[in-house]
């Protein structure tokens, strides 16, 4: 996945995402789940990378989205899409953001006294007008990330698997994990009985996977999928490809010296930029905890204090999946 040694990522990247696991109760998991099951009304025990059931939107996570911007435009806010940020201009006289968008004609939006941004924390600290200390910049130039494609194959009506997600650990293969729409919700599909598998790839942007065209990519996928026995050969009818690019923040020996000193440089010279999400803090959080560090930036931008710490969101706070009452109090800075 990280298309690096094991030895050159940070151990703390596992102790975030295996929180609480062993390997016995990752063996017993896989023998007899229910046994590793905490008891009936006590999720406090769960462990999150047995659990085995979560809430899925409907159509997919993009509702949230559709829904948030909805409930915006009712508000009187506005969302502008394709609308690229090319500079953060900061007047500290005034304690003011502008933000001026990309294009032929560029085009300048603020005044604004905060800026929350989700946007990848190396590229926004090259975007800010008056360029923050050496150190800072060098630190953000350093920040790695992995890319990442997805190949959405249809097949024919066939058997399928029960998963709604398959690791593949095969050297021989390319292809990192694979989806079953139909899985996270049946409304994914279109009813006619037909099947979407996700083929999911991680590369670099100079990988030569990431320059393939979309018809060898597809070519790729159904080939790999054959091979798993997934698929027999004639089953994929169509295919699409979608690329996201820096969608994993590598977690390297120097991540965490490198955002410290970042955060240092925003707290000193830029009061107001607040950075939230898996991109936006370089934290390999899961979508629920994201969601999380931007709601408590909202509460302490309301309410004029930073009493909750959003870097903690994933650390202290216990897993969010598994209880829809976190106790925000643990996040409080000491």
């Amino acid at each position: 996945m990280w298309g690096r040694p094991c030895s050159e990522i940070a151990a703390d990247w596992a102790a975030q995402r295996i929180k609480g696991l062993s390997l016995t109760t990752a063996a017993l998991a896989s023998f007899r789940p229910k046994a590793t099951l905490p008891p009936p009304g006590d999720r406090t025990k769960e462990i999150k990378t047995l659990i085995t059931a979560f809430r899925y939107p409907r159509l997919g996570p993009g509702m949230l989205w559709e829904s948030a911007t909805a409930q915006i435009r009712a508000m009187g806010g506005r969302v502008l899409h394709s609308s690229n940020v090319r500079q953060l201009i900061h007047d500290p006289d005034q304690g003011v953001w502008h933000l001026e968008l990309a294009g032929s004609t560029p085009r300048r939006h603020g005044p604004y006294q905060h800026v929350v941004s989700s946007a990848p924390l190396g590229s926004i600290i090259s975007a800010i007008n008056k360029p923050l200390p050496n150190a800072a910049l060098a630190a953000a130039d350093g920040l790695a990330y992995r890319d990442y494609l997805l190949v959405a194959l249809v097949l024919r009506p066939g058997p399928t698997f029960p998963d709604q997600w398959l690791y593949i650990h095969d050297p021989a293969l390319k292809v990192g994990r694979i989806q079953n729409f139909q899985n996270w919700s049946l409304e994914m599909v279109d009813g006619s009985g037909r099947m979407c598998y996700g083929m999911e790839y991680f590369c670099f942007q100079d990988d030569d996977l990431w320059k393939r065209s979309e018809q060898d990519l597809i070519r790729l996928a159904t080939q790999e999928l054959e091979a798993l026995g997934l698929a027999k050969p004639g089953a994929v009818v169509d295919g699409c490809v979608v690329k996201q690019p820096k969608a994993y923040p590598v977690y390297d020996d120097h991540y965490q010296s490198r955002i410290d000193t970042i955060k240092t440089a925003l707290a000193q010279h830029c009061p107001g930029l607040h950075q939230v999400g898996r991109n936006g803090m370089h934290r390999y959080n899961n979508q629920d905890h994201s969601m999380m560090t931007a709601i408590l930036t909202a509460r302490n931008i309301v309410s004029g204090k930073s009493m909750l710490d959003p870097w903690a969101v994933n650390q202290d706070a216990e897993y969010i999946e598994a209880d829809s009452t976190p106790k925000t109090n643990q996040l409080a800075q000491s």
